[in-house]
């Protein structure tokens, strides 16, 4: 068996454990972020079945999956980076979801580019949870009128995602974002990385987004 597909075996192991021991109801799906790995890293997880994918950036994505996908219909793929407007065509045409939307820019050339090939690419609105100024992520304050805004525009939020200070314990952010979540009446939530995603889980996140500890350090 190939090492990946045994890292998300594990990791799939130790959140039903975790959930389990705490009687918690919660249905995760784990995003395999494959940044700066190569197709001969990925292919096994796919082989295995696993479905779920995630990049931060367009144009290494459009050449690593471009051909991937056609092979492999059924993979979903998912935009987690910060993503620029002028890279948003090639990424509606290439991603299912979009984590990062953070302003009404980027939410209206989203909306634009999949009214262009009739595609709803769904997306997660990025909360600054932490309020750190050298981070992207719409400000608290500001969330309310931006999902306001992505309705307005007929955009398909389905949650939201937040990277908590990443010197601090997530617990108190994680907690905020899932009330946050839940008094917005959002189904799906992504949050939760190699280091946190079993804390993540406990907090009703739904897409956990995990690439070195399934694929290794990256070089």
């Amino acid at each position: 068996m190939h090492n990946t597909i045994q890292n998300l075996i594990n990791i799939e192991k130790n959140i039903q454990s975790t959930l389990s021991d705490l009687n918690i109801n919660n249905q995760t799906k784990i995003i395999a972020v494959s940044k700066t790995f190569s197709p001969n890293k990925i292919l096994p997880l796919i082989q295995h079945g696993h479905i779920d994918f995630g990049e931060n950036k367009v144009q290494e994505a459009v050449d690593k999956w471009t051909g991937l996908r056609k092979e492999n219909p059924n993979v979903k793929l998912h935009m987690i980076g910060k993503l620029q407007t002028n890279k948003v065509k090639y990424a509606v045409k290439l991603f299912d979801y979009i984590h990062s939307v953070d302003n009404e820019k980027l939410a209206r050339k989203i909306s634009e580019e999949g009214k262009k090939i009739n595609k709803k690419t769904k997306v997660f609105i990025q909360v600054n949870i932490g309020g750190e100024n050298q981070k992207s992520g719409v400000n608290k304050m500001d969330l309310n009128h931006l999902v306001s805004y992505c309705y307005e525009i007929k955009l398909d939020v389905i949650g939201l995602m937040c990277i908590p200070p990443l010197d601090e314990d997530p617990t108190r952010y994680f907690k905020e974002i899932s009330k946050l979540n839940k008094d917005l009446g959002f189904s799906e939530l992504s949050m939760g990385m190699s280091s946190d995603y079993l804390r993540a889980s406990e907090y009703s996140a739904t897409y956990l987004r995990i690439g070195s500890s399934i694929f290794g350090q990256r070089s």
